[in-house]
């Protein structure tokens, strides 16, 4: 006999039995997902980044067997808004508005802010998964009708998820993010031999250009981690920030909490300038992989950006042997830098019948758009014909 029941915060779940669940880990042979971590969901809660203030309720999904025990979960928010999400439907919420209903809120299964495919139907490793994954996306569908919600979206998903969740009814969305596959390269030399001569003499221009006037470049982790080296990379992030998107998701807190909690599992990419740090960029180490997010400035230097947040991300990865480089949501400028073409998932239920179909069209279409424009991005890739793969 299993139960499942919703929550409103993560204080509200021990760390320990969150992450023992699958994908949460430090344990041998189980992958590590950083963000899918008790330490990183909390800090955005706990900082007031991701609250009812700024429109992510939480409503964690739990399932627990005839003891008590957690065995199952999907992290969950009631949204206001379909803002830090990088999965878009303002168009949809716009059509079925027009048309006199309710679109918000809706129930968001995803990490807040985070654009990196990771499970979403968490569980143990032991005992009947098929079963406890079924109940997982069952329940998040029952619980759309439980709390009187337009829909339940799951962003960011495995594709090994997919089966599950439109196997209850949900719709499976298609997207493309950058990646950069690491197939046993030694260092950055050796993967820009693989590139075409014009592509690999244009790289090397770009890293050389980078890095002049007196520009130095730190890789800041673990006890690197100060409130001083936050202080200054919060102000490189709100002065991006302000400039793109008018509102910086992200609290000074949520750094100094992360600092605290998992400064192992954080690379900062510093850039120096005559004795000052002007520019930097954050990542996430998975056990697998790093997890580019977000950079930010105070001075403007040709090509730093993608120094910062691309070519050393390539660098840490190769020193230590990761198997990839997310760098995030959107941006075909990646591609001219290794970073290939790779298909994300996600999965939309929506209770409505009408806006159903019109959805349910409306991505029939887009699918083969992306698979499309996907399978032309990787043939455009810099590397030498033959040499190229993609997912």
């Amino acid at each position: 006999m299993t139960a499942l029941r919703l929550v409103s915060s993560f204080d509200d779940i021990p760390s320990e039995s969150w992450n023992r669940l699958s994908g949460t880990s430090r344990a041998a042979n189980e992958p590590y997902h950083p963000f899918l971590s008790h330490a990183y969901l909390s800090a955005l809660e706990d900082s007031g980044s991701a609250t009812t203030e700024t429109g992510w309720l939480g409503r964690h999904l739990l399932l627990e067997d005839a003891a008590g025990e957690l065995i199952g979960a999907v992290p969950c928010y009631l949204k206001s808004h379909s803002q830090g999400e990088y999965v878009f439907d303002h168009g949809w919420a716009d059509a079925f508005e027009r048309a006199g209903g309710r679109y918000y809120p809706k129930l968001q299964a995803s990490i807040p802010f985070t654009p990196a495919t990771g499970p979403r139907l968490l569980h143990v490793t032991s005992g009947h998964v098929g079963e406890i994954r079924k109940s997982l996306a069952a329940g998040l569908r029952s619980a759309v009708g439980q709390l009187d919600v337009s829909s339940a979206h799951v962003t960011f998903l495995p594709e090994e998820e997919v089966a599950t969740f439109e196997a209850e009814g949900y719709l499976h969305r298609l997207d493309v993010q950058f990646h950069f596959e690491n197939t046993g390269f030694a260092n950055h030399d050796e993967f820009l031999e693989t590139l075409a001569s014009r592509k690999r003499k244009a790289l090397k221009k770009e890293r050389r250009a980078a890095l002049e006037n007196g520009i130095t470049i730190d890789w800041l982790t673990g006890r690197d981690l100060t409130e001083e080296i936050w202080d200054q990379f919060f102000a490189f992030y709100m002065d991006t920030g302000s400039r793109k998107w008018g509102r910086p998701y992200l609290t000074r807190a949520f750094y100094s909490l992360i600092g605290e909690r998992m400064a192992d599992d954080i690379l900062l990419v510093m850039a120096k300038r005559n004795g000052r740090y002007i520019a930097g960029a954050i990542n996430f180490i998975g056990s697998d992989a790093l997890y580019g997010r977000h950079w930010g400035c105070i001075e403007d230097h040709p090509f730093l950006h993608f120094e910062v947040c691309y070519h050393q991300a390539i660098d840490f990865a190769l020193e230590k042997g990761l198997a990839r480089v997310e760098a995030g949501a959107q941006g075909e400028h990646k591609l001219a830098r290794g970073y290939m073409p790779s298909l994300t998932h996600s999965a939309h239920f929506i209770a409505h019948a009408g806006l159903r179909r019109a959805v349910a069209h409306y991505l029939s279409a887009e699918r083969a758009e992306v698979e499309a424009a996907g399978g032309y991005l990787a043939e455009h890739g810099p590397f030498r014909k033959g040499d190229n793969e993609t997912n």
